[in-house]
Order: structure tokens, then sequence, then C-alpha cells
């Protein structure tokens, strides 16, 4: 029997995006068949069937436009997802806390002179693309505080980052409202006990790559890459507010705790 729809609930138009696994295509199916398709677009919310990876995704789509993204687990990470069930999500959205994250905006600038914007929800990265190591300079809102580091790379994490590249790099992880980026460098050969800073979030980070022809670096932003680059500026885009739902003791400040205790 269907459930009626005279009650009034916190989002009535709800549309569902797949990551396109069989399992995360058929959730969609079961989904769209009980709830309606709705084109994304105009929807109250988003429900993002899949992995951390279509999380990201969708984040970065409807990034700007204060649309509430609750995911459900239908891939092999989950970090950033709900458990899937289908039957009372309306219910669940009811009930799901927001958590606001801010994104990173990245200045990458190429050997031509051209500049490249792009935002990243979890990390900037700084990555060698050959076999030599990266050497770069780091600068912290104008003011030179490493004049040559020799490493693979270097990463730049938001607070919801902290738990992702950054964490396998051995960066720190942040509680979600700590006002702090980390910087960390991936494999460091000098100096050798550089392990990294931890910046206030209101903080302008600018990276020059020496030696920038003989020693090739690309620039990421999540998933957008730009390559041989000659310069990276990164700051925190406080200006754009993302919003992720999630169910009441699940939230990102409790995972995040949780993966500072190991389990």
């Amino acid at each position: 029997m269907q459930p009626s729809k005279s009650a009034k609930h916190r989002f009535e138009r709800i549309a569902f995006l797949s990551s396109g696994t069989p399992e995360a295509n058929a959730a969609q199916a079961s989904l769209a068949a009980r709830f309606g398709m709705i084109d994304p677009e105009t929807a109250d919310v988003v429900v993002a069937l899949g992995g951390d990876g279509l999380m990201l995704q969708t984040l970065h789509r409807f990034m700007g436009k204060n649309k509430p993204i609750y995911g459900m687990k239908r891939g092999s990470v989950g970090f950033l997802m709900n458990e899937f069930h289908g039957p009372d999500l309306e219910q669940r959205l009811d009930q799901a806390e927001a958590s606001i994250v801010y994104p990173l905006l990245m200045e990458a600038t190429g050997a031509q002179g051209e500049s490249i914007k792009a935002r990243a929800v979890n990390e900037v990265s700084i990555l060698r693309q050959a076999y030599q190591a990266a050497k770069m300079r780091i600068s912290i809102d104008g003011k030179e505080r490493l004049g040559e580091l020799i490493a693979d790379g270097l990463l730049v994490a938001t607070p919801v980052g902290s738990t992702a590249y950054n964490l396998s790099a051995h960066g720190p992880i942040l509680p979600l409202d700590a006002t702090l980026m980390p910087l960390t460098p991936i494999a460091a050969f000098r100096p050798r006990r550089w392990r990294g800073a931890l910046l206030p979030d209101t903080a302008r980070v600018t990276i020059d790559i020496l030696e920038a022809e003989k020693r090739p670096v690309a620039a990421v932003a999540d998933h957008f890459e730009v390559k041989n680059v000659v310069k990276v500026t990164v700051a925190m885009d406080h200006a754009t507010g993302l919003v992720i739902l999630h169910d009441p003791g699940h939230s990102l400040d409790e995972r995040i705790l949780r993966e500072q205790f190991g389990y």
C-alpha cells in the first residue's frame, strides 16, 4: 500500500542520482517508482546512490546552489554516505542533520601564463608528473615559509577531506568545524623532518614550482587535473557552503571522531 501523500514532509521533491553500477541503478529505479522521477535541478533534495566518488561529483554539480545532498551507500567506499534503506526515506530525510562544508578554491598557472580555477571539496594536490621528484617553494599569505621542498607532491585539505588523501599521506584528521587547513607533503625527501603544517582557514597558500620544465608537476582539485603548472594558489572559499545530510548519530562530526580513534 502506497503511503499517504497528505502528510507534509521536509522535502517534497526528491531526485535520485545513480553512480551507474547495477546495484545503484536498481536502487534508483526502485526509489523513483515509489517517489517519482524528479529533475535534480528543480528538486528540493538530491539523493545520491553510490559511493564517495558520486557524492563528490554531486557536490560539484550543485556547488553554489545551496541544494542539500543525502547520500545512500551503493558503492565500495561510503564515508560520506548513509546506509541504504528506501521505504522510510521521507522520514529519514525529515530527521536528517545538515553539515555545512566549504570547498577550496585553486588557481593554477600554466607554463604559458594561462590561469585555470577549480574548487575542491576534499583537497588540492600538487603531484609530480615524471620520475623526478617535484621541487617547490611554499609561501603563506605572501611570505615565504619554505624555500625548497623536494617531494612527490604536496596537498592542502579541507576538514572533511582530512580523512581522505591527507590521512593516507600521514596528515592530521580535523574536526569538521575546525577553522584549519592541513598542508601535508607527499613522500618528502628534503627537508626530511618536515611533516607539514596546520594553517588557519583564512590563509592563502602559494606553491611555486621550481625547475618546472625539468620536473613537471600537475595540480589536481578533487578529480579536476591541470598539467604542467608553474604556480598554484589555494584558499578556502567561505562564500560557497555545501549542505550534506546525514542520519542522526551518523553525522560527519561523529564519523571524523571515530576515524581519530581508529574505528
